[in-house]
């Protein structure tokens, strides 16, 4: 594609997946314990996204690649100083809590409208990417949410590969059940994709492009506008952790094959 692709990233930040998550009920509804003290990374799914998007930017001349990202500006900045030295990309961020109990619909219409406020975007070349799912919101329907505001009919989730064909046609390939993969041909953009985990490795930190990205993350977080998700959007009744469960057995003097059988049976039955 000669005048290249503009591709919005969405994304937030979620806690370092190795703390323990504790939720707690607040005034505002639920809420995790000691959230603003957590340490925050990209999403994992998210982050798979804007590593594609990248590698497609980089190998499409006159592309530009966008991070639209909701989550409380201390967080952002916190991981904005080891994101921006993975790839080049354009901050759009919004102030604003990413809990994974806020509401997908909200979300998206916070999102689909941070979208439509970025200047210079061209939607009719506009490839929109994001994670098939979300550390913290995992309802599995935000970004087919945002499609469907932004008018994008081509929607394509569980995205493990996109290939550029000579036409500027997309084959791209999606997970279905049984570990395989279904076959997707694309004319180009507009078109969402939800990304699954791709197959690039994790960009290595590139000091250079971390200072040329945070020259312009620093006040674009500086200028990020403060939002919150429609309230009474969704109610919860409850939070609590999972419990752990355990059932444990002692016996003594059983075979190999005894115990092996044992094994076979309780699978089958559950």
């Amino acid at each position: 594609m000669s005048n290249g692709y503009h591709i919005v990233v969405c994304g937030s930040v979620v806690p370092d997946p190795l703390q323990t998550l504790e939720p707690i009920e607040t005034p505002a509804g639920p809420a995790l314990k000691n959230e603003m003290l957590l340490p925050a990374v990209l999403d994992p799914w998210a982050a798979h996204a804007l590593y594609e998007a990248a590698n497609l930017a980089a190998h499409a001349a006159g592309s530009k690649v966008w991070l639209v990202s909701l989550g409380a500006k201390a967080k952002l900045r916190q991981v904005m100083m080891t994101i921006a030295q993975k790839v080049s990309f354009e901050l759009v961020p919004i102030d604003g809590p990413a809990s994974g109990f806020a509401d997908a619909h909200a979300t998206a219409a916070l999102l689909a409208e941070a979208i439509q406020s970025i200047t210079g975007l061209d939607r009719s070349r506009l490839l929109l990417f994001g994670g098939w799912e979300s550390a913290s919101r995992g309802a599995g329907v935000t970004m087919q949410l945002i499609g469907e505001r932004l008018g994008i009919l081509d929607q394509f989730q569980g995205v493990d590969q996109l290939r550029v064909q000579p036409d500027g046609a997309f084959e791209i390939l999606e997970r279905i059940e049984g570990g395989r993969h279904q076959v997707s041909l694309c004319q180009g953009p507009p078109a969402l994709f939800g990304w699954a985990t791709g197959n690039l490795p994790e960009p290595r930190n590139n000091p250079q492009i971390g200072m040329a990205n945070m020259r312009a993350i620093m006040p674009a977080l500086q200028r990020a506008k403060t939002a919150a998700p429609a309230p009474d959007a969704i109610r919860y009744r409850s939070a609590s952790p999972p419990k752990q469960q355990r059932q444990t057995r002692i016996v003594k003097n059983l075979s190999a094959e005894e115990i092996a059988r044992e094994i076979v049976a309780w699978i089958e039955k559950a």
